[in-house]
């Protein structure tokens, strides 16, 4: 919903106005001065001004030139008489939108109304376009040739050109964010805004208004009217991330959002409608979490339309090269060095450390790597230690069962070898070392303690 400030030092006109706009589907804030005026841009996200130009103190043409110095982007309709037409010509060569002249007709007011906000969105749209334009998320910037990512590219292209709700699944670091991107860029709302929010980083009380937006005076601190990120994503893709850590109040809220794609601003009493896709992600399994009674199994359903999972780095580990040489390129260019090359070393020990920050801990390290190394060769000195000096867990059947050993005990331990090298390679969370085995989380906190394994 596009807010309005309507400016005039004639509060009938403030009255007229403030009708008009509301019934039209508008926000609209007043002031009778140009001194509030400022106050409250200041204090709003605005999307147009309409001002009277004749004004005491402070007048409509000084009040758009100072909009214009913090604001340049944000639209300024004069509201003139018919004897100071050229005094509004003058504005508009200053970067006033448009003028009409006092009494204006209602449907004169809308239509210049809506092309200014028309030119708003334009203007913003543009903006978040060159700010995006180095991270559009293309396949050709995912980098993955395994069978498992080009099964998720595969179905990236048809998920994209739908409705539906996604889910992407992965450990930290696997890219979720990415493939996020990727599903708005590819889809019919790309020209909309891609907005995401984390919610594992805000409390409660934070992430409701972050979401939904606040009314003026809505809590303690909230001075200003704002809107939420669901009115950010209008038209376009709203990205929920760590959507596990959401407090059961606020699942029941997201839930009815999705069902019926309207809710109300913190604080506020006025149904605002949107049309945003949602795409969620998690780190955790949201169906572990709704047998633990810690998420809503309907909410569940509603963001699983279709769901992606992303597998972590070890199980990939044909795209480590790939990855490395792009991560080598990127980072050469940052810091304005010539061509970096690896010693084959520096790649068999990347080859054989089992990634539990998966991705992004790659890219950090090949960064730190880039930043270090000289001669323009990145050697294992380069390599910070915990990479370096990562243990290795092998499965050496004559130094771990003796000859005579009998089978059964054996097979045991084989398992526990197996279950410590799962937990090396998870990063010892035991959901993700679970999956590794095959085995439920309750069976291997079983055998955890049969093998007296605490790390």
């Amino acid at each position: 919903m596009d807010t309005v400030l309507v400016v005039d030092d004639e509060k009938n006109y403030l009255l007229v106005m403030e009708t008009l706009l509301t019934g039209a589907g508008y926000e609209v804030l007043t002031a009778d001065s140009g001194e509030e005026a400022l106050e409250i841009i200041r204090r709003n996200d605005l999307d147009l001004v309409i001002t009277d130009m004749k004004m005491p103190r402070l007048s409509g043409i000084e009040l758009m030139e100072q909009i214009k110095q913090v604001y340049p982007d944000l639209p300024v309709i004069m509201m003139t008489a018919y004897g100071t037409v050229e005094k509004a010509v003058e504005a508009m060569k200053k970067g006033a939108f448009d003028y009409i002249l006092k009494p204006f007709k209602n449907e004169e007011m809308l239509l210049t109304v809506a092309k200014a906000l028309d030119l708003r969105h334009l203007l913003t749209e543009n903006r978040r376009l060159k700010q995006d334009l180095e991270q559009r998320y293309r396949f050709e910037n995912i980098i993955g040739n395994s069978k498992a990512m080009q099964s998720i590219f595969a179905m990236v292209e048809k998920v994209a050109q739908t409705r539906a709700t996604v889910l992407i699944s992965g450990e930290s670091g696997t890219g979720k964010e990415l493939i996020a991107r990727a599903i708005h860029y590819r889809s019919p709302r790309s020209q909309g805004p891609f907005i995401s929010v984390n919610c594992g980083a805000l409390t409660e009380t934070l992430l409701e208004s972050e979401l939904f937006g606040h009314e003026k005076g809505a809590f303690t601190h909230a001075l200003t009217l704002r809107k939420g990120r669901f009115e950010m994503a209008e038209g376009g893709t709203l990205f929920l991330d760590e959507v596990a850590e959401m407090s059961p109040a606020l699942q029941v809220k997201l839930l009815r959002v999705l069902q019926e794609m309207e809710f109300e601003r913190v604080g506020g009493s006025k149904t605002i409608r949107v049309d945003v896709r949602v795409v969620a992600a998690s780190n955790r399994e949201l169906k572990t979490e709704v047998e633990a009674g810690n998420f809503r199994e309907d909410l569940f359903y509603r963001l699983n339309v279709v769901h992606i999972q992303m597998p972590p780095l070890r199980q990939r580990v044909e795209d480590i090269p790939l990855l490395v040489m792009h991560f080598v390129h990127k980072y050469a260019e940052a810091n304005q060095k010539e061509e970096v090359k690896l010693d084959p070393e520096v790649m068999k020990i990347l080859l054989s450390y089992p990634w539990p920050g998966n991705v992004r801990e790659l890219e950090n390290v090949i960064e730190r790597a880039v930043i270090l190394c000289s001669q323009h060769t990145i050697t294992v000195d380069d390599l910070p230690p915990q990479i370096t000096e990562a243990p290795k867990i092998e499965l050496d059947i004559d130094q771990v069962v003796p000859s005579h050993m009998p089978l059964p005990e054996a097979l045991e331990k084989i398992e526990e070898l197996m279950i410590r090298r799962a937990l090396h390679q998870s990063g010892y969370v035991q959901v993700r070392a679970a999956e590794l085995l095959g085995i439920t989380k309750s069976l291997l906190q079983y055998k955890l303690k049969k093998y007296q394994i605490t790390s």
